[in-house]
């Protein structure tokens, strides 16, 4: 089937969209000094790339700390969205709708209405600028997505197969782990690799709820952007961008692996 002449313009200008900032940022992660109007770099130098990497403004430690923020959020979303979905799903009780709406009003609510109500909670309790809060943020940030893509995987699958388990002798766990699970990984996947992103990019309510003390990748990447040192931004907007695409990657292709596996007879 060949495309139409306007779907290939569409895809050239969201390709042109796309790749245009990410070249920029390679340039101006490379360049010692660049001018306007000129369009390439008067001078090139590797300095910037070298101190983050090596240096003083080593990088690795802020970005293992993020993406086990990131890993930890996604993991505890995707469990409570699970356990939700089933629920609301498989299970006829008083209730049921205002258990599904209260899981999904964290998207309702503005993010600086639910940073700002949220800290004032978190200090009462003790977890204002403190990881733990930061995570429990980010875990009620994520958990609308994760109920909403487990639901949906759970009505299409439905509880016929741990039914028919049952009959056949198998307890509730057995069923559910040997019969449901396998089915539902795809979702549970995907789940937490939308969880994982949107935990990775946070930084207004990191920085309200953490104090400026809880330092992830993307609460030190907007100040250098604000302060105009424009080549240790690019570079860490590219570490930012690139760490993302990677752990994206992955959870795409294990979920791919896990549908063949499934397709195999």
């Amino acid at each position: 089937m060949r495309k139409s002449p306007f779907l290939r313009l569409f895809l050239g200008a969201a390709a042109f969209c796309i790749l245009l900032p990410a070249a920029l940022l390679v340039l101006w992660s490379a360049a010692a000094r660049w001018s306007w109007p000129n369009l390439l770099p008067e001078s090139w130098s590797g300095r910037t790339v070298e101190e983050l990497l090596f240096g003083a403004q080593n990088i690795w430690p802020l970005l293992g700390s993020s993406v086990a923020l990131g890993g930890a959020a996604a993991v505890l979303s995707t469990l409570i969205g699970l356990l939700t979905a089933r629920a609301v799903v498989l299970y006829d009780f008083p209730g049921r709708g205002l258990v599904r709406f209260a899981g999904l009003l964290p998207l309702l609510i503005p993010g600086t209405v639910f940073a700002i109500g949220i800290h004032l909670v978190l200090l009462r309790a003790g977890l204002a600028d403190s990881l733990a809060g930061v995570l429990l943020v980010h875990v009620m940030t994520a958990l609308p997505y994760s109920i909403s893509i487990l639901t949906d995987v759970t009505a299409a699958l439905g509880g016929g197969l741990e039914e028919q388990a049952a009959v056949l002798g198998a307890g509730p766990a057995r069923g559910f782990f040997a019969v449901s699970l396998p089915e539902l990984t795809p979702g549970i996947l995907s789940s937490m690799s939308m969880a994982f992103i949107l935990s990775y990019s946070q930084y207004f309510t990191t920085l309200i709820v953490g104090g400026g003390r809880v330092k992830t990748l993307a609460l030190v990447l907007v100040p250098y952007i604000q302060g105009g040192d424009r080549s240790l931004a690019s570079v860490y907007a590219l570490a930012f961008t690139g760490s993302a695409l990677v752990v994206f990657a992955l959870f795409e292709t294990l979920i791919r692996r896990w549908q063949k596996r499934g397709d195999r007879p």
